[in-house]
């Protein structure tokens, strides 16, 4: 009897365990960097690789897998690392720059990257933000990697060997190295890039070891040249060689910088100076968990615990800072744009045609004053560069449609953040708004059509170009509440309020969507909702058609009114997901992640349409928001290596799943709402800069219970189907009722809705 009782308490302590909720005191322990590694250039899970660094930080370090060059540095299905890399890289798409690498090697030396790459495996591999280890099973070498913001410190366990090196590779297209041996220490730079910066561009490095080289040689390609200690060449390295023995630890300390090799030297002075290796992973798991740390989730599922914290982390990697603290501490950059150091913020490695849309609102809700600074650096660009850049790796690159800075710039500043020169900001919104730029994805391509015809002509020869005519015209909607907001004169204000209205002009209602439309007012023939590319930007009509983000009652008018719309929305759903690819030639990958997801023609694996599922609050049921967006959080994101669905694209993708997790979508950044949908966790706690908190509470939430049945602010019903950004940032509870089933009576009437130009009058 005694013993059963056992068993009974035993079994009853098992299930409240399994139940009770998991606070994450240590969230950085919850991200998998490993998540969306198992990518390739025909089908994306992510495309991303492990980044070892600080929240935002100038330099980033990852294991590389890939040749030298290739865009897809680190890939899970890979079997040996060729090295660990400093990297920029912000996409596989773009490629990277500032870039060398370090490799340990034992036994004969071997130097070029297919000679010294080692096997290795992911059973003795450990991957956080904060530190990385890997086992290099050819040389019995244990590599562990932890990093500052512009520094890294490696610490490498050789086995007993008369021949441990140490290769550093300054990669091909121009670089520089040198040996200095009584100092310990390599210096050099790096040329190599992807585009995007001036003539004069190098990455100066520098590395300090704890052990004297009692070899050194320097190899220029593949010619290695014996006791030379500096080498200028196309593609050169250095190798600095010990004896050691077995389990004796070889300390590197480096850092880079894009200004000179002494600024390199002072940025690795500051950052690491004495530091041991364990105190430099202890400072930097601290300042993850603080930036982390800023949500607070607590449930049962601790696979959607590490699944939000994966994503937690990509959305605050990028973009990168490019700026660096000069000797009298004070903040300074080298201009990608015009080639000089300059005083001042600079940051680059975003596009903001992905990331306006949650990326940028996330910083502006949970980290608005690093945010604060990327609009001083943003001065800097204009400033600089002539333009805002709509993509920045490092400086103006040629990719991608839009002009969303202003979107970035707007959102920003009607947010709340303050403290810097908005109205030079707003001269570079207008100044983008009315020029194209130096190039196609620069200021607005197809601009003069736009401003006269009111889009720009689908036969002209500009490429994409609805999605062109669709994004400016939102991008007019964020420039008008802004010139408002700045009391500027009212023909300006007047001017962009009627620019929005744009999107009108290209709905085309013989197919009930947006589509091209020629110079001479006609819709092309035969128009194809399916054809990928063409009229649109890595999407078709089904995916853009929505792209009305200020004025969604307005599309609603378009389209026949709530029942048809709420009907169109259902559609993309229910439409098998066929494609034409013939503008691409082949199925590009955006195309076969669509198709293989099993979710019809909705492909939220590319940014266009991932607002659209909140677009059912603006015609009367709520529920279907709520229903699609956990089918999209438990379906599409996974924390393991294929746990995207597309590209992760510099943190949006990332974003989208951190506010549908909270139960809320910046559906339209430029305005102070966040559109409803339903909370994944049973518990999140945002602390506010502020020093306020927002507590998110469902309690009966669960895999069943995915519906709002009832919303309390604050102990008050809550009817509308969206909260606003001001009352948020003074704190309080919104505390969800969940129910298995959806409640057809809230949010229904048209108070409820979200904002609409149309009907905001």
């Amino acid at each position: 009897m005694k013993i059963k009782s056992l068993i009974f308490l035993g079994v009853l302590q098992a299930c409240f365990l399994a139940n009770a909720q998991v606070k994450t005191l240590d969230p950085v322990e919850y991200v998998n960097p490993l998540m969306g590694t198992q990518s390739l250039p025909n089908l994306s899970n992510g495309n991303t690789y492990p980044a070892i660094c600080r929240p935002w930080g100038m330099n980033f370090w990852t294991p590389q897998t890939g040749k030298m060059g290739d865009g897809w540095a680190y890939t899970y299905t890979a079997e040996k690392i060729r090295g660990f890399k400093q990297t920029h890289q912000p996409s596989p798409w773009m490629n990277d720059y500032g870039q060398f690498s370090i490799m340990p090697v034992t036994g004969k030396l071997a130097f070029t990257e297919d000679e010294r790459a080692s096997w290795f495996s992911h059973k003795a591999e450990v991957s956080k933000p904060y530190y990385y280890s890997v086992y290099l099973a050819d040389y019995d070498v244990t590599t562990e990697i932890t990093a500052t913001e512009r520094a890294a410190h490696f610490q490498i366990t050789f086995p007993d060997n008369e021949e441990s090196s140490i290769v550093i590779d300054a990669f091909n297209k121009g670089s520089y190295i040198k040996i200095i041996p009584s100092e310990n220490k390599i210096i050099g730079y790096t040329t190599r890039n992807s585009g995007g910066v001036p003539e004069n561009f190098k990455n100066y490095f520098v590395l300090e070891f704890d052990k004297p080289f009692s070899t050194q040689s320097t190899w220029n390609d593949k010619i290695l040249e014996k006791d030379k200690l500096e080498l200028n060449g196309i593609h050169v390295g250095a190798v600095v060689g010990f004896k050691t023995k077995k389990g004796e630890k070889v300390h590197i300390k480096t850092a880079s910088s894009f200004i000179s090799i002494a600024q390199a030297e002072l940025n690795l002075k500051n950052e690491l100076g004495a530091a041991t290796f364990e105190e430099t992973v202890a400072a930097s798991k601290n300042e993850w968990n603080k930036v982390l740390g800023k949500i607070t989730v607590e449930d049962t599922n601790e696979d959607q615990l590490k699944t939000f914290y994966s994503c937690l982390y990509r959305t605050v990697c990028f973009p990168q800072k490019q700026y660096e603290i000069d000797a009298e501490g004070k903040v300074v950059h080298y201009s990608p744009y015009n080639g000089k150091v300059l005083p001042g913020y600079m940051f680059a490695g975003t596009g903001f045609w992905d990331t306006f849309r949650a990326l940028y609102p996330l910083l502006n809700l949970v980290y608005p004053s690093i945010n604060k600074e990327m609009q001083e650096g943003l001065l800097n660009d204009y400033k600089e560069g002539g333009f805002l850049p709509e993509w920045s790796s490092p400086g103006f690159r040629n990719v991608m449609v839009g002009n969303n800075s202003a979107s970035v710039v707007a959102d920003a500043y009607l947010k709340g953040l303050r403290g810097y020169d908005i109205n030079t900001l707003y001269e570079a919104l207008l100044h983008g708004a009315n020029t194209e730029g130096p190039m196609d994805a620069v200021g607005r391509k197809g601009v003069n059509y736009y401003n006269t015809l009111g889009y720009v002509p689908y036969d002209v020869n500009i490429n994409e170009n609805a999605a062109r005519t669709l994004e400016y015209a939102y991008d007019d909607f964020t420039i008008w509440k802004l010139a408002k907001a700045l009391n500027r004169p009212n023909k300006e204000i007047k001017l962009f309020e009627k620019r929005m209205m744009n999107y009108k002009n290209l709905y085309n209602p013989a197919i009930g969507l947006m589509s091209g439309r020629n110079k001479d007012g006609s819709f092309p023939a035969n128009f194809n909702p399916f054809k990928w590319g063409d009229a649109f930007t890595e999407g078709n009509s089904w995916h853009y058609s929505w792209s009305v983000f200020h004025d969604v009652q307005g599309l609603i008018g378009l389209m026949g009114g709530q029942k048809a719309f709420t009907a169109k929305l259902d559609a993309v759903f229910t439409t098998p997901p066929v494609f034409d690819d013939s503008y691409y030639g082949s199925v590009i990958h955006e195309i076969r992640e669509m198709q293989i997801m099993n979710m019809g023609q909705y492909a939220h694996g590319n940014q266009p349409i991932q607002h659209m599922i909140y677009l059912y609050n603006y015609a009367g049921e709520p529920w279907k928001t709520q229903y699609w967006s956990r089918e999209v959080m438990n379906r599409l994101y996974k924390p393991t290596p294929d746990g995207y669905c597309g590209d992760e694209d510099n943190g949006q993708t990332s974003a989208w799943y951190i506010f549908s997790a909270m139960g809320f979508y910046p559906v339209c950044p430029g305005t102070d709402q966040y559109v409803l949908g339903a909370p994944l966790f049973k518990k999140t706690t945002l602390q506010l800069e502020n020093g306020k908190q927002l507590i998110i509470n469902a309690p009966d939430n669960s895999a069943i219970n995915k519906y709002v049945n009832e919303l309390k602010w604050n102990n008050t019903a809550h009817t509308k189907n969206y909260i606003n950004h001001f009352e948020v940032l003074e704190g309080g509870e919104l505390k969800f009722d969940m129910s298995s089933s959806p409640n057809l009576q809230r949010g229904t009437a048209a108070e409820a809705y979200p904002y609409s130009y149309s009907t905001s009058k």
